[in-house]
């Protein structure tokens, strides 16, 4: 074959997500966008910040060889430093400094880069599942292979017995995603800690190194828990950004990747970043958003937006004998679904025009999704075909 096989096959290989907000695109524009429960795609119904637009703006004003020409691989030192300031006021002084900083363009590409800049061809990369479903991708792509190690049944936080079993010689790092999509939980101090005493035992047990790769996109969104900063309980810790949730801009695509000053391998560590955002083609992020980062850094959340739409969607739910784990983060509701099967009970919510995403993808069986990122109006008005598509498997029982 004259093309990739892999690339291929990653093509073939459609995204749940994607498809599912496909279809619901396609039946919007046939019965009408008020008809349709799309509970697919986190995207943001919360408008981004008016300091955005207003960022915006003046960025506009600059010459146009300013404004759209490239800046440093890593990022402008501004955008770098704004970045670091922020997290030095709100996690202590020894949290980052600019030079420790690599923009992006988003989650996708900060992952990419931390695994492809520790991993080796053979490595092991442990994920706790239920999780994203790209991560197998990238990590696959960097060339090791995805172990899934499922979190604790009742409490989805991480299972740190099950990690400590599934790690290995060939084990070079653990994702955690707090607050977590697809679940909504948040890994306490306590459970944090239980971890990186786990593998720290393993490093010194295999002789090896293990890095801690924690995906950050949601932690500006909760409900009161406190998320605790990953680095400041475990020392090999790579922390990836996106300010797709936090600023509801999705599409924009701005991140970055921090390999903190209590890395034990800081200096090499932030060469392997570089190079493999060289490698990936991921440099120069988006010069505009860049400088949007200068003036919205700390720029909240409307997490009272997504608040009013958790109680709206938790105490629907509820009034209907569903059972869920209660978000404590993020914007995704983790329901039970009412057969085993969760794409079968998919199929049959999808012909009430409910549109959650299956749990398979994910990586566990038997719950689906339901983003709650959505007009508060689509959450209300949806109660109705929660309740058909309950009363039907109640007749049936």
């Amino acid at each position: 074959m004259s093309i990739n096989e892999t690339s291929r096959a990653y093509g073939a290989q459609k995204s749940a997500i994607r498809e599912i907000s496909a279809y619901a695109g396609a039946r919007k524009a046939q019965i009408g966008a008020e008809n349709v429960f799309d509970f697919s795609l986190g995207n943001p119904s919360i408008p981004a910040p008016d300091e955005v637009r207003a960022s915006i703006e003046r960025a506009l004003a600059l010459p146009a060889t300013q404004l759209h020409g490239y800046t440093p691989a890593n990022g402008l030192p501004a955008a770098r430093e704004a970045v670091a300031a922020s997290l030095r006021r709100r996690f202590g002084d020894d949290a980052a400094q600019a030079g420790d900083l690599y923009l992006t363009c988003g989650a996708a590409a900060s992952l990419s880069i931390s695994f492809n800049a520790v991993v080796n061809p053979g490595d092991e990369v442990i994920v706790i599942a239920p999780y994203f479903p790209e991560y197998r991708v990238w990590i696959e792509t960097a060339g090791a292979a995805c172990v899934e190690v499922m979190a604790d049944p009742a409490t989805f936080q991480v299972d740190v017995d099950a990690v400590a079993a599934a790690v290995s010689e060939r084990t070079k790092a653990v994702v955690i995603n707090s607050p977590n999509n697809p679940v909504g939980s948040v890994y306490s101090r306590e459970n944090l800690a239980a971890l990186a005493a786990a593998l720290h035992d393993a490093e010194e047990r295999l002789g090896t190194a293990i890095y801690l790769v924690a995906d950050e996109p949601y932690r500006e969104i909760t409900y009161g828990a406190e998320v605790p900063w990953v680095p400041g309980v475990y020392d090999r810790t790579i922390v990836c950004y996106s300010y797709s949730k936090s600023l509801s801009l999705p599409g924009e695509r701005i991140g970055w990747v921090l390999v903190p000053p209590t890395n034990p391998e800081h200096d090499d560590l932030l060469l392997a970043v570089a190079g493999a955002g060289r490698k990936l083609g991921f440099v120069c992020a988006p010069a505009l958003f860049q400088r949007v980062l200068v003036d919205c850094v700390d720029v909240p959340s409307d997490v009272a937006a997504y608040a009013e739409n958790r109680a709206a969607l938790t105490e629907g739910l509820l009034r209907l004998g569903y059972e869920f784990i209660e978000p404590e983060g993020a914007f995704y509701l983790w329901v039970k679904a009412l057969e085993p099967d969760a794409e079968r009970f998919f199929e049959r919510a999808k012909e009430l025009e409910l549109l959650p995403v299956p749990s398979d993808s994910f990586g566990c069986p038997g719950w689906v999704r339901v983003g709650y990122c959505v007009s508060h109006e689509t959450i209300v008005n949806s109660m109705p075909a929660w309740e058909q598509l309950a009363a039907s498997y109640r007749q049936e029982a």
